[in-house]
This record gives C-alpha cells, sequence and structure tokens, in this order.
C-alpha cells in the first residue's frame, strides 16, 4: 500500500506547459490569441451596450444574446490572459485552489453558453410556428426566469467538478499538458482510479451540452416543418433568414466542443497538439465570432454599431 505526503497528493500548484510540440511558436501563436481575445472583448461589450440602450432590442431573442454574450466574456476571460502570460512570459505556474476554479468557471459558463443557444432556438421556434403568442409566451419574466434556469443548472452540474479533482492524489507529476485547467487534463495526472469521475463527466456532458444539441435540433425540425408549409418561395427564405445568425452562432459554437469532447474521451490517435488547439478554439473563437455574426447579419445591431463607432471616431 503506497502512503503520499499531503503534498504529494496535493501540490501546491501545477505547471502549465502550453501546447506540447509546439513550444517553440509560442509567441507567434499569441498574437492571433490576443487579437482575438480583444475583438471578443470589444465586440461582447459593445453588443451589451448596444441592446441595453436601444429599447427596441428588448425582445427575448436578443436578451438570450446578452445572457450568451456575459457567459462568453467569462469564459474567454478565464482561460485567455493566463495563455497569454504563459506564450509571453513562460508564466505557466497556477495555484491549485485557482485551477480548480479555472475549471469550474470554464466548465459552468460552456455549460450555460449551450443552454442559452437553447433559448435562442425556442425564440425562433416560438416566433415562426406559432407567431400570433410570442410576445404572450416569451414574456420578459418568462425570458428571465429561463436564464436563472440555465444559470442553476449550469451551476449544479458542474460545482461538483473541483471536489472531484480535489480529492485525488497527484503523486505522479504536477505538469499539465494543456493552456488552461481542463477536468479531463487533471483526471489523466492523477495517480488513483477515475473511472467513477470520468463516467460522471460524460453523463454531465450529456445532459448538457447532449440534450442542448437535441432541443435544438428538434425546435429546428418544427421550424422546417412551418417553413415548407408557407404559400411562397419569398415567405420561406425570408423566414428562414431570421434563423441565419443563430444557425451560424450554433455551428461556431458546437463544432469545436464536439470535436474536443470526443479527442479527449476517444480521439486517442489524434496529436495532443492538434487536441489543445481545437479546445483553445471553442473558448476563444465563440465569442470572437457571436458579437460579428450578430453585428453583420442584424440590422438593427449593425447600424447601432456602426452608429457607436463613427461617434467614438468624431
Amino acid at each position: 500500500m503506497l502512503i503520499y505526503n499531503k503534498s504529494d497528493v496535493h501540490p501546491s500548484t501545477f505547471i502549465l506547459i502550453g501546447i506540447p510540440g509546439l513550444e517553440a511558436a509560442h509567441l507567434w501563436l499569441s498574437i492571433p490569441f490576443c487579437m482575438g481575445y480583444i475583438l471578443a472583448l470589444v465586440g461582447n461589450c459593445s453588443l451589451l451596450f448596444i441592446i441595453k440602450t436601444d429599447s427596441s432590442l428588448h425582445e427575448p431573442m436578443y436578451l438570450f444574446l446578452c445572457m450568451l454574450a456575459v457567459a462568453d466574456l467569462v469564459v474567454c476571460t478565464t482561460a485567455v490572459p493566463k495563455l497569454l502570460s504563459l506564450f509571453w512570459f513562460n508564466d505557466g505556474e497556477i495555484p491549485f485552489e485557482a485551477c480548480l476554479t479555472q475549471v469550474f468557471l470554464i466548465h459552468s459558463c460552456s455549460t450555460m453558453e449551450s443552454g442559452f443557444l437553447v433559448g435562442m432556438a425556442f425564440d425562433r421556434y416560438v416566433a415562426i410556428c406559432n407567431p400570433l403568442r410570442h410576445s404572450a409566451i416569451l414574456t420578459h419574466t418568462i425570458t428571465g426566469a429561463m436564464g436563472l434556469a440555465i444559470v442553476f443548472r449550469g451551476v449544479a452540474f458542474l460545482s461538483l467538478h473541483p471536489f472531484l479533482l480535489r480529492w485525488l492524489p497527484y503523486c505522479k507529476t504536477n505538469t499539465i499538458s494543456h493552456t488552461y485547467c481542463e477536468f479531463m487534463a487533471l483526471i489523466k495526472i492523477a495517480c488513483a482510479e477515475t473511472s467513477i469521475r470520468r463516467a460522471y463527466s460524460l453523463i454531465v456532458a450529456f445532459l448538457t451540452g447532449g440534450v442542448d444539441f437535441i432541443l435544438i435540433i428538434c425546435s429546428y425540425v418544427l421550424i422546417l416543418n412551418t417553413v415548407f408549409h408557407l404559400p411562397s418561395k419569398d415567405a420561406r427564405l425570408k423566414t428562414l433568414g431570421t434563423c441565419g445568425s443563430h444557425v451560424c452562432v450554433i455551428l461556431v459554437f458546437y463544432t469545436p466542443a464536439f470535436f474536443s469532447f470526443l479527442t479527449h474521451r476517444f480521439g486517442h490517435k489524434v496529436a495532443p497538439h492538434v487536441h489543445i488547439l481545437v479546445a483553445n478554439m471553442y473558448l476563444l473563437v465563440p465569442p470572437m465570432m457571436d458579437p460579428i455574426i450578430y453585428g453583420v447579419r442584424t440590422k438593427k445591431i449593425r447600424d447601432r454599431f456602426i452608429k457607436l463607432f463613427s461617434l467614438q471616431r468624431i
């Protein structure tokens, strides 16, 4: 029977090594990450300001978009500043408690992002399939209650993750082959049986992201069924056009999310640097692209963006 010292079981710090195999390129990789982070900050803060100050945008779709923007900001701000510190100053050291906090914030807010996309899909379903009752069904009170429920779900399902990691012994190494603290990355360096924790993580992922994706698919099946029964081609195209921004955001969010999730658990032949790059894209690309997608495709937001930045230049 092995006996560990407390300092061996719970190291005071972990060491993030960045992207294995691409250490020499860290400085160059920091440039797109830094630019993407700045775009995410400016875009999402501008989006929040525009929606808050324009009463015509106080509709369920844009209220969910505000919630998504806040979650986006939390996710990328939790991970990217530490990543840039690692790339610029080789500062990979992160305290044990800060690492667990990073795990909780990244996973819980990512779950909330997924939930807000479901809320937006429900808004599109009601607006297209039951337009006369849209304002009666999705009142501000109902929209706020749905948002709170999504936040509560994210906290409730993911609050156990840091404790599952805290109770593990880390006697092999305190070096994490990643740019941020992530549940499976810590599981891999633990020197104990982790099958139950892995199973719990898999169940949580299915009950959140998996169920959310199924609900979004069901919403769009019903939407398409309604659209195809419209009398004219112009009406069909115009109705589908109202869903374009949301579909783009769904693709931007779920494509790297599913790739990262599947390669972590089943993609043993995928090169580590590919997996880690995709995992970082999952945290940074959606927060960067969401304001751009809605800014380009939504006339009201696009006009306010132009007016806002025109005033700043003046």
